[in-house]
């Protein structure tokens, strides 16, 4: 059943949209984090090639299997289509009749906002934008978002613990186990919040006002603001509270599908790595490749750097440099982060460009009808 405070995709919903989730769709911001993401990953990728080139990297480069790459763009489709379909299973019960091409861009544009924030701090955010854009709630963007990031955060941590189990021991080692306790501890607090402001709302909403209470004694000056900020995000909690519960309660089979989805996804980006390989030459064994790639995804999911650039690109030239020869170790990261990252991301960033020049020609046009 359609929430019943859903808008129409016009020029008042665009300025409630660009209101709730502000600051992060404006030409500033897109651009500062794009190149510090792109200056970031070129550079490491160059220091990779320039540490370990031995004059194999250009003979590889010029005898890749191009059936293997074919299979990997087929692998990436497959990849944007689960996606976005375990986005659409919800969306489609808020709004019927919402076409999935909408959950679609609503997946590259959050994989674009997520390559170039820290920590995917503008996933969520991005996705939620497309969503209202397209005529859904606040609340119930809101709800599909954080609905799909507890299964991520329900698979992750599981998956991590089962790729230490089956790795070689001999992989894991330097600053491998730090980053594992940083990443298990992040994990670890999104689950609880998750859990809590799903079953316990209200405990959440005291929480944030006692946090709200204890920053305005810091900072007096900026009481209003604060208790504002605590009121806005206790009523969006209980929102997205009960309506998660009605698409739950109405649809028990969802979140069992959506961590099923979940699962397929990303063991379909695991495997990409090891179809990779086979287009490269290297021969190896398909339960180590699996096994290195979850904990590297793993580990830099919450890295505070965009999209986890640098300590992606370094963990890859640890971690598969076990396997993969120096000479083509540098082409392999390439191949890996565009296969994974910057091929949608630059699908992500084409959608969420037209989505916001057509708001601000709609700004615009909402403009001269006032000044007539």
């Amino acid at each position: 059943m359609p929430n019943q405070h859903s808008l129409p995709d016009s020029a008042e919903q665009t300025g409630k949209t660009g209101k709730q989730l502000q600051p992060y769709f404006n030409k500033e911001f897109i651009i500062k984090h794009t190149l510090w993401f792109a200056l970031i990953s070129i550079a490491t990728i160059a220091g990779i090639f320039f540490y370990n080139n031995t004059g194999d990297t250009f003979n590889a480069l010029q005898h890749i299997k191009l059936k293997f790459i074919l299979i990997c763009l087929v692998m990436l489709f497959a990849d944007l289509m689960m996606g976005s379909w375990r986005n659409h299973i919800y969306a489609q019960k808020l709004k019927p009749g919402l076409s999935h091409w909408v959950s679609f861009k609503a997946n590259v544009v959050n994989m674009f906002m997520g390559a170039v924030t820290p920590a995917h701090g503008g996933a969520g955010p991005a996705q939620m934008y497309v969503y209202m854009r397209h005529g859904l709630s606040f609340s119930d963007a809101f709800a599909i978002t954080l609905i799909n990031f507890g299964a991520t955060l329900i698979f992750m941590p599981l998956a991590g613990f089962t790729a230490i189990l089956l790795m070689n021991p001999e992989y894991v080692g330097g600053i491998i186990p730090s980053l594992l306790k940083y990443t298990f501890t992040f994990f670890s607090i999104f689950l609880v919040a998750f859990l809590l402001a799903f079953w316990k709302p209200v405990w959440v909403g005291v929480i944030i006002k006692k946090i709200a209470v204890g920053l305005s004694k810091i900072f007096p000056g900026r009481r209003p603001g604060l208790m504002g900020w605590a009121e806005r995000s206790e009523k969006n909690i209980a929102e997205y509270q009960q309506t998660c519960s009605i698409i739950l309660k109405k649809n028990p089979l969802l979140f069992p599908l959506s961590i099923i989805i979940t699962i397929v996804m990303y063991l379909n980006k695991y495997c990409m790595q090891y179809v990779i390989l086979l287009g490269l030459g290297v021969q190896a064994d398909l339960l180590q490749v699996i096994s290195i790639q979850v904990l590297i995804q793993f580990m830099i999911y919450f890295i505070p750097t965009p999209g986890g650039s640098g300590f992606a690109e370094i963990s890859i030239s640890v971690l598969f440099g076990k396997i993969v020869p120096a000479g083509i170790l540098s082409l392999f990261t390439l191949l890996q982060r565009s296969f994974l990252l910057f091929f949608p991301a630059m699908l992500g960033a084409y959608f969420l460009l037209k989505f916001l020049h057509k708001q601000a020609m709609e700004k615009k046009i909402a403009g001269n009808r006032q000044s007539v």
